[in-house]
């Protein structure tokens, strides 16, 4: 009692004082990685409401993850410190021009005089070049910026905004040594003009906003005020399970079982907690057997069954050309978002995805027919051309306003909204257009151009659509699938057949067959195991890349064996293996490597045009 009448008093004492000045480096931990790690950020209703009432409300961003601990510590040290105050603190580098700060970003340009800021970069993610362990200040991944926040009584000007950057190439001891001699003072800031989106660097220079928005939060908002102001009505982020080792199988029985075994784990746990005293905890009471989130645990709280459905077992599109059944319903699947309105639960319906990645990644598109998960091509947004009511009818999604819009410009009132569909995925393939506006696309969503000759885009989009969706269905390159028996044809390809020809001491046990699914670009080589190769990989085919892997990469690494990250996954479910798909995996490249070689032959007639 002592002590925490002491804290108390302590509190009281802090909360009365008048703080001028607030120096920091806020922990480094966004947020635990597994909710079944039971080690959770501690909670600050007050200050997660002020985010929500300030950061989250000015932003443009769909998901806003700003709860983390940068964000609180920067939204207490705003609201605590005084009419004239200094805020001084190290933290990740994206307040300064990630998308999901830019409302952050407004909340500094309206409360301070001055913002200061010294970004070291060397952010791995943004840059493979270079590493955290020899690169970065603290020798991890996340980028690394200091910020001084000045804030005055009488502030009758826009904020003055003024920023450094050490160079991305310069290594730690550099960057460490440059910090340790030189003096604030001396320091030749580059004066900030932000744009009315509130960015501060890598503004572009373009015709951008004279563009068609495809989607937004407006005419997402206004859906019961018929205010469309975008070409899509609906869009939606890819699906989030946050439990995918569970709820996605490459084996529709290995699937039930696992979402059987989930369910019974469930239920058993129900029964202890209304049997309990319920004084305890949710969080500390339920067993870790099974992948608990904190929604989960309210379900269970508020006695919400769970009970197999096979209905909801259904294919969908986990990466790029790389399918697997998911067991996709509410309560087990952790974030639906719109997903239920695109395919409707524990129904078989059609409908094609455009699905685009918004974010610091290298801007991709891909079209889908099934549910798409959330990471399929990076951060996965989605235009369906179909959206479901509750009642089930299907509705085009696209606007009548950007059925309109296009009419009008072409001057042709026979364009349909399947055309609009086929010419917008076109477009986003485009190299030039991608070139052009690759700032924007890193921090909002598509707009798009009217290019001359209509038609001919549509048609582009669809043969493009066509391609990437029926993949399976594709003819097979001929590429050769080479054992020891083949003749090789080149100086790699002889050091290889060596390697699996030559005998290995078994001492009467039969030797293992290793996996090894690596890309060898230089010689056209796809390495399948120590037994098998594929060659004749032309070079077009690497160049087909969502993100920072090729089509057929994407491929390569989704079967590779992996040791699952959940325990009971591993201890009872782990039953993926290989050698059991590796003859659907040959056929599969195959066909990819004709989807990544024709997808490179419309993108060359592209380039040709513009």
């Amino acid at each position: 009692y002592g002590l925490s009448s002491e804290n108390a008093k302590r509190i009281k004492r802090q909360n009365e004082r008048k703080i001028s000045v607030v120096i920091g480096n806020p922990p480094y931990n966004a947020n635990q990685k597994n909710e079944n790690e039971n080690n959770k950020n501690r909670e600050y209703p007050a200050v997660d409401k002020r985010i929500k009432d300030t950061y989250i409300k000015h932003s443009t961003a769909q998901k806003t993850k700003v709860y983390d601990m940068y964000a609180r510590f920067y939204r207490w040290a705003m609201d605590r410190i005084q009419p004239n105050g200094i805020i001084a603190f190290i933290s990740n580098r994206s307040f300064i021009d990630s998308r999901t700060f830019d409302g952050f970003r407004k909340c500094v340009e309206d409360g301070f005089a001055h913002c200061y800021i010294i970004d070291t970069r060397s952010d791995v993610r943004a840059n493979p070049k270079i590493a955290g362990t020899t690169h970065n200040v603290f020798g991890i991944q996340t980028g690394v910026a200091i910020m001084f926040l000045v804030k005055t009584e009488k502030k009758t000007s826009p904020c003055r905004i003024e920023y450094v950057g050490l160079p991305d190439d310069w290594r730690k001891e550099e960057k460490l040594e440059w910090l340790n001699n030189t003096r604030i003072e001396d320091i030749t800031f580059q004066n900030v003009s932000p744009d009315k989106h509130h960015n501060w660097i890598n503004i572009a220079d373009n015709d951008w906003e004279g563009l068609i928005p495809l989607a937004n939060k407006k005419t997402k908002l206004a859906r019961k005020q018929g205010d469309e102001s975008a070409v899509f009505k609906l869009f939606s982020l890819g699906v989030v399970s946050a439990r995918d080792e569970w709820v996605y199988d490459y084996d529709q029985k290995s699937l039930a079982k696992k979402v059987n075994f989930f369910f019974d784990q469930y239920g058993k746990e129900q029964i202890r907690w209304n049997a309990s005293d319920k004084k305890q905890k949710i969080s500390d009471f339920v067993d870790r057997t099974i992948k608990y989130t904190s929604e989960l645990e309210e379900h269970l709280k508020k006695g919400a069954p769970l009970e197999f459905d096979k209905s909801k077992i259904r294919p969908s599109l986990y990466r790029p050309f790389v399918k697997r059944y998911i067991y996709f319903d509410k309560i087990i699947t952790h974030r639906l978002y719109q997903q239920d309105r695109i395919f409707p639960i524990g129904e078989t319906r059609d409908n094609t995805l455009i699905c685009v990645n918004i974010g610091n990644k290298t801007f991709n598109v891909l079209a889908v027919n099934c549910l798409p998960d959330y990471h399929i091509n990076g951060d996965c947004n989605c235009l369906p051309f179909h959206r479901y009511t509750e009642s089930g009818d299907g509705i085009e999604n696209v606007t009548h306003w950007g059925l309109e819009q296009f009419r009008r410009h072409y001057r042709d009132r026979k364009i349909s909204k399947q055309d609009i569909f086929h010419y917008v995925y076109a477009v986003l393939h485009n190299p030039a257009y991608c070139k052009k506006y690759e700032l924007n696309l890193k921090r909002e969503f598509p707009r798009i151009p009217f290019y001359e000759d209509f038609l001919r885009w549509v048609e582009w989009g669809k043969a493009l659509m066509r391609l990437h969706i029926n993949y399976e269905e594709a003819e097979p390159f001929p590429l050769k699938e080479n054992t020891c028996e083949v003749k090789a044809e080149t100086k790699r390809q002889l050091e290889m057949l060596r390697a699996v020809s030559e005998p290995q001491p078994t001492f009467g046990r039969k030797p293992k067959v290793r996996v090894k699914l690596k890309a060898d670009k230089e010689n056209g080589i796809i390495e399948i195991d120590d037994l098998t190769f594929l060659s004749g990989v032309p070079k077009e085919a690497w160049d087909y890349k969502l993100g920072n892997r090729s089509a057929l990469e994407w491929v390569l690494d989704q079967y590779k064996e992996k040791k699952p990250t959940d325990p009971t996954i591993e201890e009872k479910f782990n039953t993926y293996r290989f050698a059991d798909y590796k003859d659907k995996v040959i056929d599969l490249l195959t066909r990819v490597c004709t989807v990544s070689v024709e997808t490179m032959k419309i993108v060359e007639q592209m380039n040709a045009s513009t």
